[in-house]
């Protein structure tokens, strides 16, 4: 719900008089339009929002007030019936006279990205925003509107991110982002379905082609033999590694938010940063040597990884430092890969899909797979594993021609 309310400003203007504005209040966000009227503070009934009999002209003053506040809250009402999430942006455009196909992609982009931002969504802000980059060192014009965001101009933007040697996945992402966007900008009313440019420019195309990595049971034992006597620096890198595969491919974002209190006795109990899901996970051997190490430490703050330094950062600091320190423990993982032989490319990714794939490999259904990662929906679990290789297709196979044949005749 929005409310309107008609007030002065705080500040006088160099003639000594307080200008009348229009303050619009959504979602706890906060609009001032002036109105192009202004008067002594000592001539302002502040209850009423209204000029006092002691100003000059106050009754033709109030009726333009009256119009003022009549015309913004039919402005509401229409958004309302249309029903349309309206931006404090869109408001103050249509109360101005401008009008919703007039608003640019970048300013509604940029409005988005602020708006995740406050709502504390610092991740998506961040995607939003690296996309918003990119397609803006391509497409030079700032004043585009959604309309122009055409089938034509979405092939000559994937064309030019190939030409970048971006893969058919980073081009994905980048052209679900735009289409999430302009799905967005349908629904504020800021430009007509009937310019949906994704019924013809299909981002299904650019599925990756190949499978998902995993490294095999065999490859994680490796990395979790790495020495640190001998590679010191990379002690943290191969706890976090260890603990996000035996605590059932926990996110590096939950892990780095992991404090103290989230354990219970031989459990811990988190909510999942992402979808928000709760979880308890009993602790596994490696996983409980993890957390007596950290523990000897006795840092200051109720963080069990020494990755948040500093209690109450913002949520801009939480994400500038999850950047910083997942960067690290990527590039980490594949030094761990090296030295122990391990020719796959290792990331944080690649270590929770392992987690699913190994279990898938053992014999454990995807339902419970997905049920322990998180899942929603078990597609989405069907998407972390990996076709089974053919060597163990191979094997299957002819463990079934040992069987004796007179077993399969009697």
């Amino acid at each position: 719900m929005a409310s309107i309310n008609i007030i002065l400003r705080n500040k006088a203007n160099k003639k000594g008089l307080y200008p009348v504005v229009l303050k619009v209040i959504k979602d706890r966000k906060i609009k001032v339009i002036t109105l192009g009227l202004e008067c002594l503070k000592s001539n302002w009934d502040k209850d009423s929002g209204q000029f006092k009999k002691t100003e000059k002209n106050y009754i033709q003053r109030n009726r333009v007030l009256l119009k003022q506040r009549e015309k913004a809250l039919a402005i509401i009402t229409e958004f309302q019936l249309e029903n349309i999430d309206f931006t404090l942006n869109q408001f103050e455009e249509k109360f101005r006279g401008k009008k919703s196909s007039k608003i640019t992609v970048s300013e509604f982009w940029k409005e988005k990205i602020s708006d995740l931002n406050e709502a504390g969504r610092t991740g998506n802000a961040r995607a939003y925003k690296d996309v918003y980059t990119s397609f803006f060192k391509f497409q030079k014009n700032k004043s585009l509107v959604f309309r122009e965001i055409t089938p034509s101009l979405l092939d000559k933007y994937e064309t030019y991110l190939r030409s970048k040697q971006n893969t058919d996945g980073g081009i994905g992402l980048k052209m679900r982002e735009i289409r999430a966007l302009y799905n967005d900008a349908i629904k504020k009313g800021i430009v007509d379905e009937k310019y949906y440019p994704f019924k013809v420019y299909k981002v299904s195309k650019l599925k990756g082609k190949g499978i998902k990595k995993a490294i095999s049971r065999d490859e994680m034992k490796l990395m979790e033999a790495l020495d640190t006597e001998k590679y010191p620096h990379l002690v943290d890198t191969k706890n976090y590694m260890i603990f996000s595969y035996y605590m059932g491919g926990m996110n590096f974002i939950d892990m780095m938010k992991l404090k103290w209190d989230n354990i219970q006795g031989d459990r811990i109990l988190y909510i999942r940063s992402k979808t928000k899901g709760r979880f308890t996970v009993k602790m596994a051997e490696p996983v409980k040597k993890i957390i007596s190490y950290y523990q000897s430490q006795k840092r200051p703050t109720g963080y069990v990884f020494p990755i948040l330094l500093k209690e109450n950062l913002t949520p801009m600091q939480v994400e500038n430092r999850k950047h910083k320190t997942l960067r690290k423990f990527n590039k980490q993982l594949k030094e761990i890969a090296k030295i122990q032989g391990v020719k796959q490319n290792v990331t944080s990714y690649v270590i929770r899909h392992s987690y699913a794939t190994n279990l898938k490999f053992a014999g454990i259904s995807s339902d419970l797979i997905g049920q322990s990662m998180g899942h929603s929906d078990v597609s989405v679990t069907n998407s972390y594993l990996k076709e089974f290789e053919d060597t163990v297709i191979d094997d299957a196979m002819s463990k079934l021609l040992e069987e004796p044949i007179l077993k399969y005749a009697s």
